[in-house]
């Protein structure tokens, strides 16, 4: 059962009590980032599989349909952590 609490605050404050919660949230994930290390600029594909919680699969997938861009060095694929924080929070790549 849910117990409801009503309390008196203004929209203000409701708002303020919003945003430090959304900013907690985001604060933890970029420190946690699903157990990647935090200092590695390019993710391998295995990586970002994680990174994004999907299939190996799913990242070639993604790369084909242009929705994430491989970088390739010798037969090693990389992806720029940036261009993969962009892709995760629906905004447009930058130049």
């Amino acid at each position: 059962m849910t117990t409801v609490q009503i309390l008196q605050i203004t929209p203000n404050e409701l708002v303020s009590l919003i945003t430090e919660g959304v900013k907690q949230q985001l604060k933890e994930f970029s420190i946690n980032s699903n157990g990647i290390e935090q200092q590695s600029a390019h993710l391998t594909r295995f990586d970002t599989a994680k990174f994004f919680g999907i299939s190996l699969n799913c990242v070639n997938d993604w790369c084909k349909k242009g929705i994430i861009t491989p970088y390739k060095v010798g037969q090693r694929t990389y992806f720029k952590r940036s261009e993969l924080m962009h892709v995760l929070f629906n905004q447009p790549k930058r130049a």
